[in-house]
This record gives C-alpha cells, structure tokens and sequence, in this order.
C-alpha cells in the first residue's frame, strides 16, 4: 500500500485568520506549515530588491526571480517564523506595500506556473498544512480536507488592522479595509485560480468566533477526514 502524505488545505480572503489557524493546526499536529501567501510576498520583496517594475511586459523576468527562492518555516515552540536564505524576514514582507505587489503578481501565468512546483516540495512526511488561496483548488486538489475559511469584511479589515499593528505597523482600520476590498475584488475575479472554495471544501465562517474556537471546529473537522481518507 502506497502511502500518500497528507495535506489539509486553509483557503480564504485576506483577514480572515487562516494564517493564525494554520499555524496553530501545524503546531497542534506537528505538521510541516506552507504559507503560499508568504512565497509570493518573499518573491514580491526580491522583485523590489532587483527593482523590476511589475507590468506583463516583466512577466518572464519576475517568474525567472523564483530561482532566488530558499524559503523555510521555522517552527520554535509553536512560533512559525519566514526564513529566507536563512535570514527572518518576517516583519519585511508583511506590509501592505509588498502585499498589493504579491497580488499584482500572482495573476501573471508564469509566475504561477513557476511557484507551483516550488510549493509541491512542502508536502513531506508526517503531513502538511497549507495555508492560502488556491491550495484545495490548485495545488493539492487532492488533499486530505480543504477548509475554506471566511468572515465579514468588517470583521476581517479589524482582525487585520490589529495584526499590523501588533507588528510595528503605522495603519488605520478605514485603509485597511479599503485595501481589503481591493484584494477581495482582484482575487475573485483573476482568470486564473480565482479565490474560491473547492467544491469539496468545508466552508468555516469564523466572524464573531475565538482562534480557539475556530481550531476545535478544524481539528474535527481534520479527524473526520483522516478516519475516512485511511479507510480508502
């Protein structure tokens, strides 16, 4: 019997606290960690460290920069920290100016296409958490559970605001919002692997509901389907 790594895929909008719930899943599980959103905001920084400007004429060359990627997540007591080429770089690619160049980017076919394979490599033994927006839709179509997860977008913009700011950041919730919105609306509507739940996934609203609460309802959720993926 051939065994087949098992994956548990977290999708869902900016803010809506997949990252948090991913984490504390792999932590829980002792699982190796994938944050997709993380691989395009590292490729993101090294496209404004080469200073190429983000237009479809530099598509061939920002997909030619994922060669410089050496990423790795670091868990230290259940603390995930973003390593590149073995230097955090954490605080420097959660801002929004890297994130709306993440975005920008990640609609470029090759950029995708390139990053693909590169996020395959995270599915190792005992088992993998991948948090992003096409993980149960692209990615691993065959995970073990996908997990869609959502909330308001009021909710989100707060959960937001405050996670930036806890961070050292100088924001305000009206502009976070705003950018929310913006990314909400780009993301669905991108031709190529729009932000949508899988037809198979388990959709979680977590507005109004603790990290805790939201963990529980997942790990349910993940045991149900690793009963059932083992029987198969």
């Amino acid at each position: 019997m051939i065994f087949i790594t098992p994956v548990v895929t977290v999708d869902g909008p900016s803010g809506s606290g997949k990252g948090t719930l991913s984490k504390a899943l792999a932590a829980e599980l002792q699982w190796n960690f994938l944050d997709s959103g993380a691989i395009y905001r590292t490729l993101a920084l090294i496209t404004i460290r080469h200073q190429v400007d983000i237009t479809v004429n530099n598509e061939a060359r920002i997909a030619s920069l994922a060669a410089y990627l050496n990423v790795h997540f670091k868990n230290e007591q259940g603390k995930f920290s973003i390593l590149l080429e073995g230097k955090k770089i954490d605080k420097i690619i959660y801002n929004e100016a890297v994130g709306n160049i993440a975005s920008k980017i990640a609609v470029f076919p090759r950029v995708r296409k390139a990053l693909l394979q590169y996020q395959k490599k995270f599915r190792i033994i005992p088992g993998l958490i991948a948090d992003g927006r096409d993980m149960g839709t692209i990615v691993f179509p065959d995970a073990s559970l996908k997990i869609f997860l959502d909330a308001s977008l009021e909710d989100r913009a707060k959960r937001r605001t405050q996670q930036l700011q806890k961070k050292g950041f100088n924001v305000n919730f009206n502009d976070v919002l705003f950018e929310i919105e913006k990314r909400d609306y780009r993301d669905s509507k991108r031709t190529i692997a729009p932000l949508i739940p899988a037809v198979d996934a388990v959709v979680l609203d977590s507005t109004n509901l603790t990290i805790d609460e939201v963990t529980k309802k997942a790990l349910e959720y993940i045991s149900q389907a690793l009963d059932l993926y083992d029987e198969k």
